[in-house]
């Protein structure tokens, strides 16, 4: 007799639904259950494209709980390469592959549909920002990574609404869209004196609003970027 986890899985949600409740007792079987997730992080960190991103906290600063299970934030690191220390993480490893496997209910809904619905990449006008082949595990030219680090520092080139300086780390936050209705992109990066490096990119409804909010308080470290 076959668990829910075990039956076929044909659509992109299905996969990845099946994925994240792997994630907390069998990091390796999650991931697995994603072979061309797997094949991408791998190939980023041959092309060394983890460097273009920060360190993001796995703990969501809205609910205080963690996003991800932390043996599969540990192991997805292993399978990049990259040493991490819990919470903080690689930033473009953890929002871009990670939030898949997440489960965490956040004000905003899963972590994981900015991915698998169509606003972020309509906004940025790449209708393949995060490539279905890439869950199947289909040849990939162009990770989802790759595409989603070129389209936030374009993002962030054309579009920089706000600058901060937050002690020693300059941050810069950039909204804008291509489409010509829905949903907008906000793009995030800061730099701790050493470059720029990007910490995430997610759609909004209303800049008016997100700049409001962004007015309101202090500058901070914001949208997870680690302290």
């Amino acid at each position: 007799m076959t668990t829910p986890d075990e039956q076929p899985v044909k659509s992109s949600t299905e996969r990845v639904d099946a994925a994240a409740r792997r994630a907390t007792e069998d990091p390796a079987a999650a991931l697995a259950l994603l072979p061309g997730i797997a094949a991408s992080v791998r190939q980023d960190a041959a092309n060394g494209l983890f460097d273009a991103w920060d360190l993001s906290t796995a703990v969501d600063e809205n609910t205080g709980e963690p996003v991800l299970p932390e043996a599969f934030f540990r192991y997805l690191h292993t399978v990049a390469g990259l040493d991490a220390t819990w919470p903080a993480g690689n930033a473009g490893l953890v929002h871009v592959y990670g939030y898949l496997f997440s489960l965490a209910e956040t004000p905003y809904g899963l972590k994981r549909e900015r991915w698998l619905d169509a606003a972020l990449a309509t906004a940025y006008g790449e209708p393949t920002l995060f490539h279905a082949e890439a869950l199947s595990g289909g040849a990939l030219s162009v990770t989802p990574l790759a595409r989603i680090t070129a389209a936030a520092r374009a993002l962030l080139s054309e579009h920089t609404v706000r600058e901060e300086q937050v002690g020693p780390v300059r941050a810069r936050i950039a909204i804008g869209r291509r489409a010509a209705s829905g949903s907008f992109a906000l793009a995030y990066a800061i730099d701790r004196g050493t470059g720029e490096r990007l910490v995430t990119t997610f759609p909004i409804a209303s800049p008016a609003d997100t700049l409001a909010a962004i007015d309101a308080a202090p500058p901070r470290l914001r949208w997870n970027a680690a302290e």
